[in-house]
């Protein structure tokens, strides 16, 4: 949402790489939290999971924006 709310290009392309640093430590955290067995491995799973493909698809917009795409 903040994204829509920029004034500039690179401002834009600025939300989507803190989108994608905090999907990363997301991704950190919930492995961390599934290898210390605090919670239910299958779940844990499922959310990496889906934590790496909002991670990849952060990614990949950020690379078609820089034109490397």
């Amino acid at each position: 949402m903040e994204a829509k709310a920029s004034s500039s290009k690179k401002d834009y392309m600025n939300y989507f790489s803190i989108a994608l640093k905090s999907a990363n430590e997301t991704i950190f955290w919930l492995s961390l939290v599934r290898d210390s067995k605090k919670a239910d491995g299958v779940e844990a799973d499922r959310l990496v999971k889906e934590a790496k493909e909002i991670a990849n698809i952060l990614g990949a917009s950020l690379l078609t924006m820089k034109g490397r795409r």
